[in-house]
């Protein structure tokens, strides 16, 4: 046994076969440790494609669904949205399908007309559809509430004028107030004469100053002419829509033959009382179109006619007259004077008190159209407020001459629209002789994009205000 023992070590066939065993021994051990590792990186490999693969659809998705906003605004400047909102495939430059995206709008209407719109579009890859995300966006176009003042006239701007807001004139201007803003003109020069301050008539540039308050860097002249056909309100429109579902008022002599127009007294509970004026006192006054005239702007009779709440799917109200509005204003409101049953007769409105809104927030907003005239008239308050776009749409917003008749402050917060000349104070020489010794204009920025229905467009495409992801 021993000796065999002693044989078999020092053979060396038996050496042979055990180096060959502890070879296999290694080469198993290591290709099981390599067949690990290879798994492992295979399986790494593998999950950085996938996400690889994952980011590239989430970032594919985004893109996917920010088409689906830009497809939406197209839909919208076409007026075609209602037929955009069903799922929608998304197409690569080479024609190949890449994903879809799926869009949901939240309209702001009123009168079946639409002031904002709220869309959202979520969007994914055709190869990993699970993976989605969603933006949402706010469209909607910009009113002339962008302007302080919108004229179609020369016009001139006193010293004690301040101006929070752009200020244009398809006419010429001489503008003496303060401007925080650009005061620009239509035209290149124009004649100034002495309803102007001009003595003797003159030729001046397109917007001038007089005085050290301007800021004559603002003046901005030639620029293209406003297009007040443009801004003019479809009145025939407005009272179908007041007919259909907002208020209607006929005219004043439809319920009592001594009538002469409406009353309309705001409320903060989001109503409104309606009063037939049977009564007006006489005034004498003078204007650069009418000359010296009798102005029947004083209430001298009314009785309560009604009390009306704003329809909220419609917020409009049409008066077949002339009409003395004030109060506080609850909501977004659009109210016209006009008289479309005599193309023989415009309407006037006539502000004899304070107009305001319930919140000050951008959330309250007034549209007034006058067929013809907006005038203040001359028992105006002396610390006056007016808040709104006011539009005279065929006529001009002003305050007439009244002698002696003079007040201390008129404070605008809103846009003026005028076809006309606008003037709320008279002067002789260098003396204040007639209407508000002091006059400030501020625009109302929360009117811009999200005005009272009917509200005129500066441009009637839709423009993105505001872009998030929500997923």
């Amino acid at each position: 046994m021993f000796k065999y023992a002693i044989l078999k070590k020092n053979n060396p066939d038996f050496l042979k076969q055990k180096n060959k065993g502890a070879i296999t021994l290694y080469v198993l051990s290591f290709g099981i440790v390599f067949l690990i590792l290879l798994g492992g990186l295979f399986s790494f490999v593998l999950n950085q494609f996938k996400i690889s693969t994952q980011r590239l659809a989430w970032n594919e998705a985004l893109h996917i669904a920010e088409a689906g906003l830009n497809y939406y605004r197209w839909c919208l400047n076409n007026e075609v949205e209602d037929s955009c909102l069903a799922e929608n495939p998304y197409y690569g430059a080479s024609g190949e399908l890449l994903g879809h995206f799926s869009l949901d709008t939240q309209k702001v209407e009123s009168c079946g007309l639409t002031i904002q719109d709220g869309i959202a579009s979520t969007g994914w890859t055709e190869r990993l559809p699970s993976t989605k995300r969603q933006v949402s966006a706010l469209y909607a176009r910009e009113s002339v509430a962008s302007y302080s003042y919108v004229l179609n006239s020369n016009v001139w701007i006193g010293s004690d004028h301040e101006i929070r807001g752009r200020y244009h004139s398809n006419g010429g201007i001489r503008f003496d107030g303060e401007n925080q803003s650009i005061v620009s003109s239509a035209l290149e020069t124009w004649t100034c004469t002495s309803s102007f301050g001009c003595d003797p008539t003159r030729e001046e540039d397109g917007v001038f100053t007089t005085t050290g308050v301007a800021n004559p860097d603002l003046f901005d002249f030639p620029v293209p002419s406003f297009d007040f056909n443009g801004i003019t309100i479809d009145l025939a429109q407005m009272k179908n829509a007041a007919q259909g579902s907002g208020v209607y008022l006929p005219p004043s002599t439809d319920l009592n033959p001594q009538g002469r127009g409406y009353r309309v007294v705001f409320k903060s509970d989001g109503t409104f009382d309606v009063f037939v004026i049977t009564g007006v006192s006489s005034t004498w006054a003078y204007s650069l179109e009418e000359g010296w005239h009798y102005d029947y702007f004083n209430i001298s009779s009314q009785y309560f006619h009604d009390n009306f709440s704003i329809p909220s799917e419609c917020s409009a109200i049409f008066v077949e007259d002339n009409i003395w509005p004030e109060g506080e204003v609850d909501g977004k409101i659009a109210l016209a004077s006009a008289n479309l049953i005599d193309s023989n007769v415009d309407t006037d409105v006539i502000l004899q008190g304070n107009i305001d809104y319930v919140l000050k927030d951008g959330s309250e907003g007034l549209l007034l159209i006058g067929q013809r005239n907006i005038l203040i008239g001359p028992n105006s308050p002396d610390q006056m407020e007016l808040r709104g776009i006011f539009i005279a749409q065929k006529g001009r917003f002003s305050r007439n001459h009244y002698n002696g008749n003079i007040k201390e402050k008129l404070e605008i917060y809103g846009s003026i629209v005028s076809n006309g000349r606008v003037g709320t104070q008279w002067i002789s020489g260098s003396e204040i002789v007639s209407g508000y010794r002091k006059r400030e204009s501020y625009f109302d920025s929360g009117q811009i994009y999200n005005p009272p229905v009917f509200t005129p467009y500066i441009n009637p495409d839709f423009k993105l205000l505001n872009w998030q992801e929500i997923r």
